[in-house]
């Protein structure tokens, strides 16, 4: 059966008054596209995971901010990709293992090469370009550019004013020009 708008707002009012298993329910009908959205800007399920459980304990305890206008997903989306951005902020460089560089066949390579190697993955220049953004400016870039919103939409998916976007947009423009050229 194919949940309505209506039955999501029922699960976030009862949410509010402290249900349990309407969370359970919410997150069954939301978590997988969740995922996958998010993932799909990540690339690191690990991160997505943490993003996506941040997403539905903020629900919880936000249940009740919820002033029902819009769709519950569209709310849960704009929650989610804070989320995701907080833990892209948080995360910190992994040294490379000079052993399994080595088993690699990779030991008497430049250390910048290396750097560039894993940042660029199977995509390539671009994902690392990508990758090398700061998260608020790879956020912006990946709602504008990727998902088409209008720095308007952007700017209230992120939660920051339209001229906080714009200037993002611009700054991840540069970036991306001096990382490819």
């Amino acid at each position: 059966m194919m949940a309505t708008i209506a039955d999501d707002r029922a699960l976030l009012a009862r949410m509010a008054d402290g249900d349990r298993d309407s969370l359970e329910e919410l997150y069954r009908r939301h978590a997988g596209w969740l995922t996958a959205r998010l993932q799909r800007r990540c690339g690191d399920p690990d991160l997505t995971d943490i993003a996506v459980q941040d997403t539905f304990l903020a629900a919880w305890k936000s249940a009740k901010k919820f002033r029902g206008e819009g769709d519950v997903g569209a709310w849960l989306w704009g929650i989610g990709i804070r989320r995701l951005i907080d833990v892209l902020r948080k995360r910190r460089a992994t040294p490379v293992d000079p052993a399994r560089l080595v088993a690699l066949g990779l030991g008497d390579v430049d250390p910048s090469s290396l750097e560039e190697l894993a940042l660029g993955g199977a995509h390539g220049e671009l994902e690392a370009a990508l990758r090398a953004l700061p998260g608020d400016l790879r956020a912006v870039l990946v709602a504008t550019a990727v998902d088409g919103l209008s720095t308007r939409e952007a700017a209230r998916l992120l939660g920051v004013p339209q001229g906080t976007v714009k200037t993002r947009l611009m700054r991840a423009r540069q970036h991306m020009q001096e990382a490819l050229t």
